[in-house]
């Protein structure tokens, strides 16, 4: 998402992206706008963070530029700290590391997860989470 609101042709150009195309960035917004709330960890904003680290200049600077007006002015985001404790005492903390496992310890209180991690989303999907990996939704072109 926040590649494609500083330049949608980059999508398919920066490595962590490549996978995507321009299409895609207008199907999340679409997906997105269906819910009043978006839900995010700390954990997930530093590896959002990180990934905007990777993007060479000018477009560096306007990640974090919109990345920082997202997080201030966004009513709908609501951020869960997820203590480093409690994620890696999940069962499957060695398997997906911190992150995910922060996501795993969050969405077992009825949280729908977005995700294009097919393992993430197979074990959510096994353990009764509710879960959508966006390339179905790519497939299907839903909006």
């Amino acid at each position: 998402m926040l590649v494609g609101s500083v330049n949608q042709e980059r999508i398919t150009k920066f490595n962590r992206t490549q996978q995507f195309l321009p299409e895609d960035y207008e199907l999340l917004l679409a997906f997105l706008a269906k819910f009043q709330k978006l839900v995010t960890t700390p954990n997930i904003l530093t590896e959002v963070n990180s990934l905007a680290n990777q993007l060479g200049e000018p477009e560096r600077s306007q990640c974090f530029e919109i990345f920082a007006q997202f997080t201030i002015n966004v009513a709908l985001l609501d951020e869960y700290y997820i203590k480093s404790l409690d994620a890696v005492n999940t069962e499957k903390f060695v398997k997906f590391g911190l992150t995910d496992s922060g996501i795993l310890t969050l969405s077992k209180s009825n949280y729908l997860v977005l995700t294009d991690d097919l393992k993430l989303a197979n074990y959510l999907q096994s353990v009764e989470v509710n879960v959508i990996n966006f390339n179905n939704i790519r497939v299907f072109n839903w909006k």
